[in-house]
């Protein structure tokens, strides 16, 4: 069995401890709201770190501050902060944990960690890829979520579960 470094030649000279540069991290959200209206917002990642062992394991923290949650509507950014929602008082940040990541297609990982938000922790596989240097690399990542995996359940008037969420995450040799 081949390692991930071994499978993506790219990140074998990616051995070390990484840092996340919030400023040039984006990470936006697309949903369908009332009577199915798109709806689209970000997050602001506050911190996050990763590492690439001798082994070609790959662990990491991508830490995001729910309170950020900005979709251009005061109103409706508001409830989002509210316990319908995120409930940003007793939940105030959204961690994705790496375990492990599995190799895919040359430059592709799928990263195997845990999702909390809102208090619940759930497992999650994001497909993310990967374009580094020696000393920066970025890792853009989609993935689909259905909300009420995490206790987000609140709908009215024809608004959906599922949000897919776009993260470009952006990391500096430590």
């Amino acid at each position: 069995m081949t390692s991930p470094m071994e499978s993506v030649p790219q990140l074998s000279t990616l051995v070390g401890a990484w840092t996340l540069d919030p400023a040039r991290t984006s990470i936006t959200f697309h949903t369908k709201a009332l009577w199915l209206l798109p709806v689209s917002g970000t997050f602001h990642a506050v911190e996050g770190a990763g590492t690439v062992g001798d082994d070609g394991r790959i662990t990491g923290t991508l830490v995001v501050d729910a309170a950020s949650v900005n979709t251009e509507n005061a109103t409706r950014d508001k409830h989002l902060h509210s316990a319908d929602f995120f409930d940003v008082q007793k939940y105030p940040t959204i961690i994705f944990t790496v375990t492990d990541a599995r190799p895919a297609q040359p430059g592709h990982l799928h990263l195997d960690g845990d999702l909390t938000v809102h208090g619940q922790t759930r497992p999650l596989t994001v497909p993310a890829h990967v374009v580094a240097t020696e000393d920066t690399a970025t890792i853009t990542a989609e993935v689909h979520l259905d909300r009420s995996s995490w206790g987000l359940t609140y709908t009215k008037k024809g608004s959906l579960l599922a949000t897919r969420v776009v993260i470009k995450a952006h990391f500096s040799k430590s």
